[in-house]
């Protein structure tokens, strides 16, 4: 008989147990073929192309047990995959997860977290089709997410052109914001905080941009000015950011008075995991729903932001000093 009660933890099932117990709660998928269980899994990929992305989480690092609930910290590491796959044009079909942790963690902080996964993938139809389990001292969670094209060509980096218009899809600077509140150990705006603990994606935007023709697409995960550096170097341009027409969260100038700063445009400009999407567009079209005109695509290399050369730190850098 399986251990039973409130204090059972995932060494008291083991490894084929624990995958047992979670993958219970994992609704299975119209394209899935093969699912939980075997070697390995098999998917049906009508557009005879999959797009893939992969991700790590760590403990203490991207997430903190004491400030995010398992739930909100499985939808993260969903969401920041998820939107890597709608960055390229594409509808997100399916996770893999990789989930290493203490043998000590109660079987009940699994549950919750793969429920976490579940439900944010419900926000796009996707589904959990695999993955591995192991024992660390830490947690540690490492996600690949699988998208399909429905036909269409990928959105890449490497298509913006000078005369293009950029554009913004989603929220920036809440969650840098969100985390800023936690450092300082206060307790609101509570739509920060949330922000921060689990983010949401503006998933449908992507697919939407690559049918309105985007040019360059890319999931702004690092910090606006990084993420656009990347497409900047890609198609071999200069982007240049116009502040005044960002898209504002009403709760950031209420932060920034309650840490003392001078507003919240370096949230915006360099805070990353919002996961909001930026992506260049012919000019003179009429952009989506969703979309907000945020700059312009010139001639030159790099970024600028309202017409000069930005000097601070860009954005989030694994191994930056």
């Amino acid at each position: 008989m399986p251990p039973q009660g409130d204090h059972v933890t995932i060494a008291d099932l083991g490894e084929f147990g624990l995958i047992a117990a979670l993958a219970a709660g994992l609704p299975r998928g119209e394209r899935t073929v093969v699912g939980i269980g075997d070697d390995a899994a098999v998917l049906s990929a009508p557009d005879g192309r999959v797009v893939a992305t992969t991700d790590l989480l760590l403990e203490g690092l991207h997430f903190r047990r004491d400030w995010s609930p398992p739930a909100d910290i499985g939808g993260k590491a969903a969401a920041q995959n998820l939107a890597d796959v709608a960055a390229m044009g594409a509808v997100p079909v399916a996770l893999l997860v990789g989930f290493a942790a203490p043998g000590d963690l109660p079987l009940a902080w699994a549950r919750e977290l793969v429920a976490g996964i579940a439900s944010e993938c419900s926000r796009v139809g996707a589904t959990v089709v695999g993955g591995d389990t192991a024992r660390a001292q830490s947690i540690v969670l490492a996600v690949t997410a699988l998208g399909d094209l429905a036909g269409g060509n990928p959105v890449t980096r490497a298509g913006a052109r000078p005369g293009d218009m950029l554009a913004i899809a989603g929220v920036l600077g809440d969650s840098a914001a969100g985390l800023a509140l936690l450092e300082a150990g206060l307790t609101g705006p509570e739509s920060l905080i949330a922000a921060h603990r689990r983010p949401r994606p503006p998933y449908r935007a992507g697919p939407q941009a690559a049918r309105f023709g985007a040019t360059a697409m890319i999931d702004v995960s690092d910090g606006l000015v990084a993420d656009l550096g990347h497409v900047a170097q890609a198609s071999g341009v200069l982007i240049d950011i116009d502040t005044a027409l960002l898209p504002v969260s009403g709760d950031l100038a209420a932060a920034a008075a309650a840490l003392g700063r001078p507003g919240p445009l370096e949230w915006m400009l360099t805070g990353g995991e919002d996961h909001a999407l930026a992506a260049t567009f012919p000019p003179g079209i009429s952009l989506p729903d969703g979309w907000t005109v945020a700059g312009h695509v010139r001639a030159g290399r790099g970024v600028q932001v309202n017409g000069r050369a930005f000097t601070g730190r860009a954005g989030w850098n694994h191994f930056g000093r």
